[in-house]
């Protein structure tokens, strides 16, 4: 058995799996308080590094790609206060830190575990039922449906829309993107037949987020539901494309008449109220650059 405690957690290993247990420290974060303990199979690990530095340093555990379905919905994007799979290590507990990975490298290498790929999920996601409320609504799941309700702060065109059910069966893909700089991020749903014509403060399937603390928080709906969901290694699993949206222009390879088609869907949404005179203008300037 080795292990490791430090405030950040509590990181064990008894050759089969890693158990990793979030501190009481104020400073953990509520993300990783809320997920609670995680117990990670050997199998699902590509390695273990640790970085040290002056007065602290950080074991980071690295997971075979589609291993963990936070990992998949998030993108790697999680910032490393919220990462469970990364620990703060005090500086006079280098040794132990060390110790701890050469054990976890050693059992990789014993039991041959390769660092390709998996094909389906090792990890099962977060518990149900999950619940957040962050940006402008409250996102939940409890495994048959995403249900989106909307607070004071949504766009009057969203709310209007009133609160939405999704069942799991029409929900093709989950997107998860964190506020950064200047730009907002969103927990998005990509629903059948609901085409992404509209950025997330308008689009009734998205809960747009600005950077607050809880914001987080909305990866674990997103990661419950990517659990649930055919992992994208599955034979006939396919992500399903988003068109552009706003700035995003078409790819390179797009003809004259996918490109008017474009102009013309920006131009119903300007006229509809979705976009503002601003962001019309801006998203019509990058489809023009493109003829």
């Amino acid at each position: 058995m080795a292990e490791i405690i430090q405030k950040d957690g509590t990181w064990a290993f008894d050759g089969d799996a890693l158990r990793l247990t979030p501190g009481r420290d104020k400073n953990v974060s509520p993300l990783r308080r809320e997920l609670g303990e995680l117990v990670v199979p050997l199998g699902a690990l590509a390695g273990v590094s640790l970085e040290q530095g002056r007065r602290s340093g950080r074991l980071r555990l690295r997971l075979r790609d589609g291993a963990d379905p936070l990992t998949q919905a998030t993108g790697g994007r999680l910032a490393e206060p919220n990462d469970p799979f990364q620990l703060t290590v005090d500086s006079d507990r280098y040794g132990v830190a060390e110790y701890f990975a050469d054990e976890v490298r050693n059992a990789l290498l014993l039991d041959g575990v390769p660092p390709e790929p998996v094909a389906g999920y090792l990890l099962p996601g977060p518990p149900l039922p999950v619940s957040a409320s962050a940006g402008d609504g409250t996102a939940a799941f409890d495994g048959e449906r995403v249900r989106l309700e909307w607070n004071w702060k949504t766009e009057d065109a969203k709310a209007a829309t009133g609160p939405r059910t999704i069942p799991l069966a029409d929900v093709l893909g989950v997107q998860w993107q964190p506020a950064a700089g200047l730009e907002n991020g969103h927990l998005r749903f990509l629903v059948r037949g609901a085409p992404v014509t509209a950025p997330p403060k308008y689009d009734p399937n998205a809960v747009e987020l600005w950077g607050f603390k809880r914001d987080p928080l909305m990866a674990l709906v997103a990661a419950a539901v990517q659990a649930r969901l055919p992992h994208p290694a599955a034979e006939g699993a396919r992500r399903p494309k988003v068109p552009p949206v706003l700035d995003e222009a078409p790819a390179a390879g797009d003809d004259h008449d996918v490109l008017l088609r474009r102009l013309r869907e920006l131009g119903d949404l300007h006229r509809d109220g979705v976009l503002t005179d601003e962001e019309f203008a801006r998203a019509k300037q990058a489809v023009l650059k493109r003829m």
